[in-house]
């Protein structure tokens, strides 16, 4: 059985395999969805492909829809060349089960997909004819929280975004500069309306694609490569809007062994790619039953009945509080804990962790002794209920290949939000004490000793990527297992504000930090008894 158009003209086989079938006329829906597309999603990863794709699908199935979706990459164009065409754009989507079940769906709602590259006439002129299109309504992004910066590590402008400041819209190289350069067709073509809806896992993640997008617009007015008014569509929220959005779906990367259930189906040509940027992609995608979407409710041009799918719109006051109870209590700072303290322990599984007494002990603390207290509830999800599902039924899923080496993943951009949100809560409080924050600063010196790429028994290990290793790595240069701290080397971290969203001397911990990492490094075995000692 094969993943592509022939291939699915087996129905009976697929069906006898176990697999649910698009229940769509497909050619019909690309037919409609290529003369009037209402959905381009910019990041054709495996949350776009578990999550949004999957939606989409269910509700054509439904009727509820008649068109599809069209997907851009911008970041490794190998994904589309070696996986979404030879595939015909399909995908098969499982979803693992905490009882031990499966489902396996073959998601066909992707009808379109393209290469974000402006030199590709081809390419880039469809992207343009869609982005001209009364029909279209919304624009949507899963290209990680770096994706929307413009500076590297270090504050400085990228170069590529520099060389498309100067040179305008025509042929941008940086990736905000082509979706601005999108945007601005949509602008010429008669100032179309359009929602640019962020879908990534940060917080108030549409000011920060506004932010960028308007950085371009700004700089093209500046240079005389831009109509002035491209500036005053950007900013006029009745024809372009940034809503902000809460996501939330697990979803690792394509694991061995949903690989090999599929095989023993009968699939065939599954085998997985590593492009030449190290994204990891398979016909594929593995990930947990639960999913949120909440979004604000902001489109000028309009939106579909996305809710008949299970995407929650509301205001959005109550986006951002279901964002900071996730991101900053309920899920995000503990799989932080389970990332960090995984990585040092050697665990390859984060499922693994949730049988560690000190880690359960250390995240059912975090999330909900130190960071509850501070979370509002946002009313239509409860944060207790929340972090019940994660910690009994989400992070324990054995059948989840979820590892922490993956969480761990620029983990110097996500402290601040994670727990920094927390240390101000705590700060503005009039009933709460800061002092009283004993396992967030634990967590922060986890993350120094974690930065030594060597594990509790003394082993090296490779640290996941971050886009401030080079910054932050020299400052733990010096640290061996058996030595001591030198408080001072490490104060140009400890007061880094943009790391860890506070000063932590100005707040009093980082000398609480710097004891905790004292006695992570005390030898071989340093760091379970230090969770002992703070856990038991």
């Amino acid at each position: 059985m094969r993943l592509n158009e022939q291939g699915l003209k087996e129905r009976d086989a697929w069906k006898a395999a176990g697999f649910v079938l698009p229940k769509f006329d497909r050619e019909k829906v690309k037919a409609a969805t290529a003369e009037n597309p209402f959905w381009i999603h910019f990041g054709a990863g495996n949350i776009f492909r578990a999550f949004q794709a999957n939606v989409v699908q269910n509700l054509l199935n439904e009727g509820v829809l008649d068109r599809g979706l069209v997907v851009a990459e911008g970041f490794d164009y190998e994904i589309i060349e070696k996986m979404n065409r030879p595939h015909d754009d399909y995908g098969i989507a499982v979803t693992l089960k905490a009882d031990g079940s499966i489902e396996k769906t073959i998601v066909g709602s992707v009808v379109e997909s393209h290469i974000l590259d402006s030199e590709n006439d081809r390419e880039f002129g469809r992207l343009k004819e869609i982005f001209e299109k009364d029909s279209l309504q919304m624009a949507s992004f899963t290209i990680t929280e770096k994706g929307y910066s413009l500076v590297t590590g270090k504050g400085e402008t990228i170069p590529d975004v520099m060389a498309d400041f100067e040179a305008g819209p025509a042929k941008p190289k940086s990736y905000i500069g082509k979706v601005a350069s999108l945007l601005y067709t949509r602008f010429k073509a008669g100032e179309k309306p359009i929602a640019m809806v962020s879908m990534d896992n940060c917080s108030h993640n549409g000011d920060k694609l506004y932010a960028a997008i308007h950085a371009f617009a700004e700089k093209w007015a500046e240079n005389g490569k831009a109509d002035a008014g491209f500036k005053a569509y950007v900013n006029d929220k009745a024809k372009v809007s940034f809503p902000w959005s809460m996501i939330d779906k697990i979803t690792p990367r394509p694991d061995a062994s949903v690989e090999e259930i599929l095989k023993k189906d009968g699939v065939e040509e599954l085998e997985p790619v590593i492009t030449s940027k190290r994204t990891y992609v398979a016909p594929f995608v593995n990930a947990e039953e639960c999913e949120y979407l909440v979004i604000e409710d902001a489109f000028p041009n309009g939106r579909p009945p996305l809710e008949k799918g299970g995407l929650m719109f509301t205001e959005r006051g109550t986006v951002d509080k279901v964002e900071k109870m996730k991101v900053c209590t309920c899920l995000n700072p503990l799989h932080t804990c389970l990332a960090i303290f995984g990585c040092i322990l050697g665990y390859e599984k984060i499922s693994e962790e949730m049988k560690d007494p000190e880690l359960v002990k250390l995240v059912e603390t975090v999330g909900y002794k130190e960071g509850l207290p501070v979370v509002v509830n946002p009313g239509i999800l409860d944060p207790k209920e929340f972090i019940d599902t994660v910690l009994q039924v989400r992070v324990p899923n054995p059948f989840m290949p979820d590892t922490p080496q993956r969480i761990a993943t620029d983990t110097s951009q996500k402290l601040a939000i994670r727990f920094g949100e927390t240390i101000k809560a705590y700060q503005a409080s009039s009933e709460l004490d800061v002092k009283d924050l004993k396992l967030i600063p634990l967590v922060f010196a986890g993350w120094l000793r974690y930065l030594m790429g060597v594990n509790d028994s003394g082993e090296k290990f490779e640290l996941s990527p971050d886009p401030l290793l080079d910054t932050v790595c020299p400052y733990v240069a010096d640290l061996k297992l058996g030595g001591t701290i030198e408080a001072e080397a490490l104060r140009p971290v400890l007061e880094n504000t943009k790391i860890f969203g506070v000063n932590l001397y100005e707040v009093g911990m980082a000398e609480t930090v710097a004891g905790y990492l004292g006695e992570m490094i005390a030898g071989p075995g340093a760091v379970r008894a230090a969770l002992q000692k703070y856990l038991s």
